[in-house]
């Protein structure tokens, strides 16, 4: 498949520059005048006027722009629009390049026969083994467009998730960040001004006063140093992250966290329960709901004790069962499990277990950063007041000194 590079004066009468892939310039010229483009100029796309596109530095799509994805594909489809010219508008208009060029391929890739599910798993970094199950029992019983709906709520969702739980943790790095900074600018830049005067001072220096200025020192002489040990471990925890040790490690650290501990266990309740919820509503049966249900958790332990509450109910045995044994997932889960299962409606229960779990989520981010904020006002004082009383010490002493004599 060729690029092309292309100048159109739009239906509005506004001139567009940009891109485009296609099998030949004739399908490409097509593709651009169904859309009521005059056509200025197409060209092959050469080395030096070929849109530079670097793959590892495009983002991939968010949750969110996953779900305008999904009502946009709905509101054409329902509009009586084929999927395939749906594909085509929606590779245009969306605004997330991975994105784009994903549903791109999509539509190439019906066009060679395959189907929408199969399409969408030739890339799974941006259509998750959820999102083609769904698709592909929504082929399979005609209800493509209920299966998008419900992507697009489940997307929703888990945005507004993310958000919530970002906000309790972002907030507090975002601060300690803005407080190193603040530390190396007094470091380097206002105790070496008092160094030489309190050196002077003929008298002993405290204990403290010589400490912050060797901090001092060191921090002038090295800095570039302790930018690049600070970015070495930030890139060491995130590859330690991803093997298995460091995944039970941190995640039992997230567990055991004294203030952060409550929200992991509340976020994965409301991520288990919106998923298996989304899953079990479009037919999927509960096992293999179970593994896609595993593979979304971020936290190791999660997911371990859903596969093997997946092995459990493939042996027989009720879902709430191996849920209640394992002990992770709060009692009220599985009690409202229970229920769901005695009386046929574990779909509905799981709808009402996630949105109360994401009210509790909402909840406990208010209270850690109600915790929180006296914390770091407490930090940031005992840093920069250390810093104050090293340079104040010997001055008072000096003081006190001459006024014995």
């Amino acid at each position: 498949m060729a690029t092309y590079t292309y100048v159109i004066i739009d239906d509005a009468g506004k001139q567009k520059k940009g891109s485009i892939n296609g099998d030949s310039r004739e399908k490409v010229m097509d593709k651009l005048k169904k859309n009521g483009a005059t056509i200025v100029s197409l060209n092959d796309a050469g080395a030096l006027n070929r849109d530079i596109e670097i793959s590892f530095l495009q983002p991939k799509p968010k949750p969110r722009d996953m779900a305008v994805f999904c009502r946009q594909f709905v509101s054409i489809v329902s509009a009586g629009v084929p999927v395939l010219s749906a594909l085509e508008m929606l590779s245009e208009q969306t605004e997330n390049k991975k994105l784009a060029a994903a549903v791109d391929k999509c539509r190439s890739s019906i066009e060679r026969g395959e189907t929408l599910a199969q399409s969408m798993a030739e890339s799974p970094d941006i259509f998750p083994s959820m999102f083609i199950t769904m698709v592909e029992a929504g082929e399979a019983s005609g209800s493509l467009e209920t299966s998008f709906t419900r992507m697009a709520e489940q997307y929703e969702k888990t945005a507004k998730l993310r958000a919530t739980v970002r906000k309790a943790t972002t907030y507090p790095i975002v601060i300690l960040v803005i407080a190193a900074i603040a530390v190396g600018i007094l470091l380097t830049k206002v105790v070496p001004t008092f160094e030489d005067m309190l050196n002077d001072l003929g008298i002993p220096l405290p204990g403290i006063t010589k400490f912050v200025i060797a901090a001092s020192s060191f921090l002038q002489e090295w800095w570039y140093i302790v930018i690049a040990v600070g970015v070495l471990i930030v890139l060491g925890l995130r590859v330690f992250k991803g093997s298995e040790t460091g995944a039970h490690l941190l995640g039992k650290l997230a567990l055991k966290l004294p203030i952060f501990g409550k929200l992991t266990y509340k976020t994965a309740s409301a991520r288990m329960a919106r998923t298996l919820s989304t899953l079990l509503v479009s037919g999927l049966p509960l096992i293999q709901a179970l593994e896609i249900t595993a593979n979304t958790m971020t936290n190791v332990f999660f997911k371990e004790e859903l596969l093997a509450a997946r092995d459990a109910v493939a042996m027989g045995s009720n879902l709430s069962e191996p849920l209640a044994e394992g002990g992770l997932f709060p009692p009220l889960l599985h009690h409202m499990l229970s229920i769901g299962e005695e009386t046929g409606a574990i779909e509905n229960m799981l709808d009402k277990l996630a949105e109360y779990y994401e009210d509790e989520v909402e909840q406990a981010t208010e209270q850690i950063m109600a915790a929180i904020e006296p914390l770091i006002i407490l930090l940031l004082a005992g840093v920069i007041g250390t810093i104050v009383l090293a340079v104040i010490m010997p001055m008072a002493s000096m003081y006190s000194g001459l006024q014995n004599l």
